[in-house]
């Protein structure tokens, strides 16, 4: 094969109206690279930011999306670290290659094998959002029994720092939009599930937790992300890590000063990029022996494949959805 089909959009704007998909040639391995046919690729939010333009890292016109994905070498590498065949999981953060195409070249610094026994639909989903929960959870330093309050409670992320946390003893209160999520939550780990839609945030909270929350992890910004802020304890600390709401978070000054609570942001590529070799192998390899657990939950709601880009997107765009959508060859 010589040729393959790969999603790229040549202006920034919503995913359902700039995603086109295009023959091209297939990319071929550099000395310290190998060449993967990709099997399952994750549609996160990181995603669509980046092809609105709106993430840290902006595209280079035309470019192609996808920032993680699963598959299996089809061209090993010089030195043969991994032979054709092995199944591997990988991020093309920070590379000019998007993950939503057929195959893909990248180095074998990236690409990590596979454990026994996982599916190529877990291990698409590997990197962004269960290495940022336990990444958070530790750079938090909660204590068992202490709480954390996460925004946006029924998203991917919220599914795993739901686990994460339960893991190791921290109590987790979560909000939702709808009705349907709070079971489900609930049945994951979150001992307060509090629809926004229809509950006050903060006098549903006061009710359980008086003193409020130790940790806030933020993921939406706008009103919601305020009205999280004001549930934290004295000391209490906010990690703000996504913008769900495409809105600013208005601060509330005296809050901060009268409750001496921090905001912090926090960004995974930043993170793997400044701590050693030795902290990314341990930080992955608790990442790995969670998502192996016989309790731990990683679901997809639908598989598309990938020149249904759009109706991925919609599905994607669904409100109540529980599960991931997957690109899948």
């Amino acid at each position: 094969m010589t040729h393959m089909k790969e999603v790229i959009f040549e202006e920034t704007g919503r995913a359902i109206d700039v995603l086109k998909v295009r023959e091209a040639p297939v990319p071929e391995p550099k000395h310290d690279e190998v060449q993967i046919a990709v099997k399952a690729r994750n549609i996160n939010p990181s995603d669509l930011m980046f092809i609105k333009g709106r993430y840290g890292v902006k595209p280079d016109l035309p470019s192609s999306a996808g920032f993680e994905a699963a598959g299996i070498v089809s061209k090993a590498d010089a030195e043969g670290r991994f032979p054709v065949g092995t199944k591997v999981m990988f991020t093309a953060q920070g590379t000019n290659m998007g993950t939503w195409r057929e195959y893909i070249t990248l180095s074998v610094n990236q690409v990590f094998p596979m454990p026994e026994g996982m599916s190529f639909e877990v291990a698409c989903q590997a990197f962004v959002n269960p290495v940022t929960a336990v990444a958070m959870v530790n750079r938090s330093e909660l204590k068992a029994g202490e709480w954390l309050l996460l925004t946006a409670g029924a998203s991917a992320f919220g599914k795993f720092a739901i686990q994460v946390a339960k893991s190791k003893g921290i109590n987790v209160v979560c909000t939702v939009r709808h009705d349907e999520q709070k079971k489900y939550l609930e049945d994951l780990g979150a001992q307060l599930v509090v629809n926004t839609e229809k509950e006050e945030l903060k006098q549903a909270i006061s009710g359980v937790i008086p003193d409020g929350v130790s940790v806030v992890f933020d993921a939406v910004g706008g009103e919601l992300g305020a009205k999280a802020l004001g549930c934290l304890r004295q000391f209490g600390k906010m990690y703000v890590f996504g913008m769900l709401s495409m809105q600013n978070m208005p601060v509330n000054t005296g809050l901060m000063i009268f409750k001496e609570v921090t905001i912090e942001g926090f960004w995974l590529s930043s993170l793997l990029k400044r701590i050693s070799n030795e902290e990314r192998v341990k930080l992955y390899k608790e990442t790995e022996d969670f998502l192996m657990r016989d309790d731990a939950r990683a679901e997809v709601a639908e598989k598309f494949p990938l020149t249904e880009v759009k109706a991925a997107i919609e599905a994607y765009n669904r409100p109540g959805r529980n599960g991931k959508i997957l690109l899948v060859s």
